[in-house]
């Protein structure tokens, strides 16, 4: 249902922390790594801002929304590939940054990523590296949840660089998503009657 131009409600703070979140590893969190019988692996780390870590014959791992379980077989597999026999692997998530936005689509580095109070749509794009080559600059969604509803707001980018409208602040467990998706679609025939975003369309999902 197209609730007409407007803004994106921001989210309760009970939508701002999700159950699942402290269970997944994401960008900035800080993991210990033990490595039975092979004290010099071990060691406490912070995943870095694109989900990945490095470690000594391991090499580089994207532990980006895995769970400790999960990374710890990614580093024995890595091990065994380096000859190293039987390796096994304990991963413990130190400190959980919960408050992150996914941002997936046309840009150049999609992934989670931190979000502090004056994170924006555009400052999640530069995050992500920018748009992609051939990103619709007029196809960009944020997915939020407010209570029990989940919202769609569309956005244009080029309208914003322009000044038409103010760059949206953006919120711990939105989505963005730039480029065509079912979402986008939502809006297809809404937008080929008013091609001119001059404010966000908005979108209740359910």
């Amino acid at each position: 249902m197209i609730e007409g131009s407007g803004e994106l409600p921001p989210p309760n703070r009970n939508d701002l922390t999700a159950a699942d979140r402290p269970a997944l590893i994401g960008p900035l969190d800080t993991i210990e790594v033990d490595v039975f019988g092979i004290p010099d692996l071990g060691r406490e780390m912070q995943v870095d801002a694109s989900g990945r870590i490095a470690m000594p014959l391991a090499g580089t791992i994207d532990a980006r929304g895995k769970t400790a379980s999960e990374l710890g077989g990614l580093i024995e597999a890595a091990l065994r590939a380096r000859y190293v026999r039987n390796p096994q692997v304990t991963v413990n998530i130190k400190s959980s940054v919960s408050q992150v936005v996914t941002i997936d689509g046309q840009v150049v580095e999609p992934g989670l990523y931190p979000v502090t109070n004056q994170m924006t749509l555009m400052r999640v794009i530069a995050s992500a590296k920018g748009l992609s080559e051939f990103a619709k600059q007029d196809d960009v969604v944020i997915l939020r949840t407010v209570g029990t509803q989940r919202l769609a707001g569309l956005y244009n980018i080029a309208a914003i660089r322009r000044g038409a409208y103010n760059d949206p602040p953006v919120y711990a467990n939105d989505v963005i998503v730039v480029g065509d998706s079912p979402q986008r679609r939502l809006f297809r025939d809404f937008v080929s009657v008013t091609p001119l975003l001059a404010a966000p369309l908005i979108a209740v999902l359910q």
